[in-house]
């Protein structure tokens, strides 16, 4: 082919002739056309397939044959028609100029769009008068539906600066300015439609979804833009597939992971054409029960509605543009446009015989008298739109005035048209305004339509939401639940997770080698809550506080002190107040009794001394039950030195006045005059006044305060008295501690001294019992933990207070309540003589 051009240029050259442009191809037969001063193009699919002729190889192929004829495509056909025939009738627009159309049916075959093209851009002549002068044949091109023809018509025609504004096209790709300089659309691209979708799949709460997409432009851009915008807004894809309606193979593909996958929702990014070739293969396979969620491409499809399809489809979900609101074009459509646009049918509706081919508007003729669909039809408003936009720029281009019409010899270049349309702005008769954005495309807007079935079974596609990208955020997606039929026909709206929501008081552990969707419920951690359903982490509760049973609320920790109203504070108290009662009955029988010889044996003023400081301990103790108080924490620490220092210094007291009793009875011995009642009342005064500055220089350099101890128990705290100062407690403890060996030792060298009652091995034995609790008291005390600290202080204080009062003062009480004949000074010396016969 190529030498024979060149072989008929150099004849041409020969024989003087000018070469002339000429189609090597014929050109594709026009569907509709009208001429006109103006002229715009139409490309649609009014037939959705292509059947391949017979390929024998030793002739020329015959043409494609179209197939499945396409209703909604004929009524975009027949409103761009109706659109130009509007505008020729009105005076406003292009007064004095004539608008004709020519609309070729490319029957949804990329190649038959790029035929279209060329014929748009060429006509219908063979061969040019003259040399190419350049000039396209029509002003603008209108199409096409879907994205994958629009990227080739857009692309044809690029080059030639001819603007394309496609009503219906909405791939994201086609926003590029730098590949598409000269293209247009009605209608937002599907960045906006993409994100809406995973909005709206977020606003059920469908956490776990497939897709589906066709293999191209369209359904490759449209479902990566939803797929980001689902992972944005924490939704997982149990499976993505894709097919295309020339491969069988990954159609069944398709099905099978749709019919083996957990999802209830399903997301379907195709053109109507793929879900009519999907839809019958889940038909057949019966995948039902569905929620199907669609696009614009398919979602009000009227060529989907068949008896069986509502099985799979009743209840889906999408989104697509308003319904038209065109004034007569329902009208139009069943009786003027079939009289004026199409030559082989007369008034009376027979076929005629002319030049043209009849034969290929054989599928259109059975929709005369029929324009019940035009009540759902959409898209059309964007046709009307887009016509009008073409009209207004040419309008201005011919500068058009109401009075002198417009400038019709005028040559208008195709750029021209272009950079005009990036600057209309107008509002139609609908009150709509139309303008292009920087990418040439419409604001979004779209409605939420849902599948259900009439009073009389038909399907209706009703509006049950709208989406609006100019609203702000929160705003956009609004949707009435309540009026919404979900698949199979339920009226409860379907789940769709992979795994079920963790309560507050859980957090949620990912699953190995799954979607983020997938994930088990962990109970929080003691300490730790979570108190919002589907918590990715457990927050740590504040120190003083702790999680409930439930995990999802920090409460305070309890607080543990030992307290007068349990078990163990109360078992405390009526030993302290046995002791004391006990002590006190001591102290009354003392009195009653203190010219008897036993009370004034080794000095009675120390006894009853004595018994006060007992009577002190025992009460001493109570100031450590109870809630601890700055006040107390320091009181019952310093009291407890003190008292119990009184208490080992008269002791010490008696201990001594027996050792110096015992030396007095030697021959020359004067000693009790140095250690008499008054040198014994200074010595205990001394031996205590040591252990009150020690006292004082604990309270005054670090004393004791109450301390919130966190240590021992996380759920609760322990509030008990610190120390403030260690060194000051082991200092006052450690003065008991020597006054109580000393005491000790001095007891124990006076305990074999003849006596007929020898006070000093009583004291012997008291003291080893104060010894010993003390001793075992240090690691008690250091290991308990919480208020039995405070248990073993108290015991080792009652332990030892018992001790000294049973061991000193118990055999005197059983003389003088049991043995009142011994209670004689003859008694208490006789045995001292007869020993010393």
């Amino acid at each position: 082919m190529f030498f024979h051009t060149i072989l008929l240029y150099f004849s041409l050259l020969v024989n003087g002739q000018k070469p002339r442009c000429h189609i090597m191809e014929s050109p594709e037969y026009l569907l509709l056309s009208k001429d006109g001063d103006v002229t715009i193009g139409g490309a649609f699919s009014i037939h959705s397939g292509v059947t391949l002729p017979p390929m024998s190889f030793t002739e020329k192929p015959k043409s494609l044959l179209c197939s499945r004829f396409n209703l909604r495509e004929l009524r975009f056909a027949q409103a761009m028609v109706f659109v130009i025939e509007e505008i020729n009738r009105s005076n406003s627009l292009l007064p004095n100029v004539s608008i004709g159309y020519r609309i070729y049916d490319n029957c949804g075959s990329r190649f038959l769009s790029m035929k279209a093209s060329m014929a748009l851009m060429n006509g219908q002549e063979l061969t040019a008068a003259e040399a190419c002068s350049g000039q396209a044949w029509v002003q603008a091109i209108i199409g096409e539906s879907e994205s994958s023809p629009t990227i080739v018509l857009a692309k044809t025609t690029g080059p030639f600066h001819i603007p394309v504004i496609s009503h219906a096209a909405t791939c994201e790709c086609l926003s590029s300015r730098t590949e598409y300089p000269s293209f247009f659309r009605t209608i937002a691209s599907d960045y906006y439609q993409s994100r809406a979708l995973a909005y709206l799949v977020k606003h059920f709460g469908w956490l776990w979804v497939g897709t589906v997409n066709s293999d191209s432009d369209y359904g490759n851009n449209g479902m990566a833009i939803f797929l980001e915008a689902a992972k944005e807004e924490g939704i997982c894809v149990e499976y993505s597939e894709k097919f295309d309606r020339s491969e069988p193979a990954k159609l069944m593909k398709v099905v099978e992971s749709i019919k083996l996958g957990t999802t209830k929702v399903v997301i379907i990014f195709v053109a109507h054409i793929e879900m009519n070739i999907l839809i019958e293969q889940l038909i057949l396979n019966n995948v039902t029960g569905l929620q199907m969620i669609g696009v614009e491409g398919w979602i009000t499809a009227p060529n989907l509605i068949t008896p069986t399809s509502y099985n799979v489809l009743g209840g889906s979900l999408g989104f697509d543009v308003g319904k038209s609101n065109i004034v007569g074009f329902a009208d139009y459509v069943i009786k003027e446009f079939w009289e004026t646009a199409l030559p082989c049918v007369l008034a009376e509706g027979n076929v005629s015989r002319t030049q043209n081919d009849c034969s290929q508007y054989k599928d259109l003729i059975p929709f005369r008298n029929y324009n019940e669909d035009i009540s759902e039809l959409r898209y059309a408003n964007n046709i009307y739109n887009g016509v009008y936009a073409v009209v207004h720029s040419l309008h201005s281009l011919l500068r058009c005035t109401e009075n002198q019409g417009c400038e019709k010899r005028q040559t208008i270049q195709p750029w021209q048209v272009v950079e005009s349309l990036k600057k209309v702005n107008f509002t139609t008769k609908t009150g709509e305004q139309v303008w292009f954005d920087s990418t040439g495309a419409t604001a979004a807007k779209y409605d939420v339509i849902n599948w259900q079935r009439g009073p009389d079974g038909e399907v209706l596609f009703k509006q049950v939401g709208y989406y609006d990208a100019s609203l702000p955020p929160g705003q956009q997606l609004v949707i009435t639940a309540k009026n919404i039929v979900w698949a199979g026909g339920q009226a409860e709206m379907p789940r769709s997770v992979c795994s079920e929501s963790c309560p507050p008081g859980t957090r949620k552990a990912p699953q190995k080698g799954k979607p983020v969707c997938c994930y088990d419920c962990i109970l929080c951690a003691e300490g730790e809550i979570s108190n919002t359903t589907d918590s990715n982490n457990c927050e740590q509760c504040p120190e003083e506080y702790w999680s409930n049973a439930e995990r999802d609320k920090c409460v305070l920790k309890a607080v543990e002190y030992l307290s007068f109203t349990e078990v163990m504070g109360i078992v405390l108290v009526l030993f302290s107040l046995f002791g004391a009662a006990l002590t006190l009955f001591v102290a009354i029988l003392f009195l009653l009794k203190k010219d008897t010889p036993i009370v004034r044996a080794n000095n009675s003023e120390l006894s009853f001394l004595l018994l006060f400081a007992l009577l002190l301990c025992f009460l001493c103790s109570l100031t450590f039950i109870g809630q601890p108080s700055q006040w107390s924490c320091m009181l019952r620490h310093t009291a407890f030195g003190i008292i119990f220092v009184l208490c080992i210094s008269c002791v010490l007291g008696k201990t001594i006045v027996v050792l110096m009793a015992f030396k007095a009875t030697l021959p020359g011995s004067n000693v009790m005059k140095w250690f008499g009642p008054p040198q014994q009342r200074l010595s205990v005064l001394a031996f205590t006044l040591i252990q009150v500055l020690i006292c004082i220089l604990w309270l005054t350099i670090s004393p004791p305060f109450p301390y919130k101890n966190m240590k021992y128990y996380k759920e609760k705290i322990i509030l008990e008295c610190d120390l403030g100062s260690a060194i000051g407690f082991w200092a006052v403890l450690g003065y008991i501690g020597v006054l109580a060996g000393l005491c000790f030792v001095l007891a124990f060298l006076a305990r074999k001294l003849p006596d007929n009652f020898n006070e000093a091995k009583f004291i012997t034995f008291s003291i080893l019992i104060f010894c010993a609790v003390w001793i075992t008291f240090i690691p008690a005390y250091v290991s308990s933990p919480g208020k039995f600290t405070v248990a073993v202080e108290i015991f080792a204080i009652l332990a030892s207070s018992f001790g000294l009062l049973f061991c000193i003062f118990t055999p005197k009480c059983y003389i003088i309540l049991f043995k009142p004949e011994l209670n004689t000074k003859k008694h208490m010396m006789g045995k001292v003589v007869s020993k010393s016969l």
